[in-house]
């Protein structure tokens, strides 16, 4: 049986595996959380509203990047404030939600840090650039209106969380 100095031939499969570049690893770390105004009656949750890829409204939790020397806890006070315009003090940890996405030519694992804020202060505002619509929903509704089932997952906390924390 001859040897043959020709190695086979590539299914088109790995040659187009190949052929792609492979894309680098990010990762990613946000907080945020649900702000609740317990002054109502029933109480309420602030919720953002933006625009996904397809062009779809989307209603979910505000969250944003941590900056330099901030802890998740005060991303997750100032995020809220920038994208809902409510100055809220933090409650108790709602949970850790990671995920990854590509974007960019790049793979990112994205981490983000919830928590359950309680409202002291602001008005609801939409000004921020990253934000479609910002509004108040009873505790009832929230369930229904967020777009993400880890967002809702969390949810299920929040009452014996306000019950422990008056």
């Amino acid at each position: 049986m001859p040897i043959s100095s020709t190695p086979p031939t590539p299914s088109p499969a790995t040659v187009a595996r190949s052929a792609r570049p492979a894309l680098g690893r990010v990762e990613e770390t946000s907080a945020g959380g649900l702000v609740v105004d317990r002054g109502t009656d029933p109480a309420r949750a602030a919720l953002i509203a933006r625009h996904d890829r397809r062009g779809r409204l989307l209603w979910s939790l505000p969250k944003g990047h941590l900056e330099a020397g901030e802890s998740a806890e005060q991303a997750a006070v100032r995020e809220v404030a920038e994208e809902t315009g409510i100055t809220g003090r933090v409650l108790a940890t709602l949970g850790t939600i990671d995920f990854w996405f590509v974007a960019e030519g790049r793979r990112v694992h994205k981490t983000v840090h919830h928590f359950l804020l309680e409202a002291v202060g602001g008005e609801l505002s939409d000004a921020d650039i990253e934000v479609v619509d910002v509004k108040w929903f009873s505790l009832a509704e929230v369930a229904q209106i967020l777009a993400y089932a880890d967002e809702r997952r969390l949810l299920g906390l929040v009452p014996g969380l306000l019950a422990d924390t008056g």
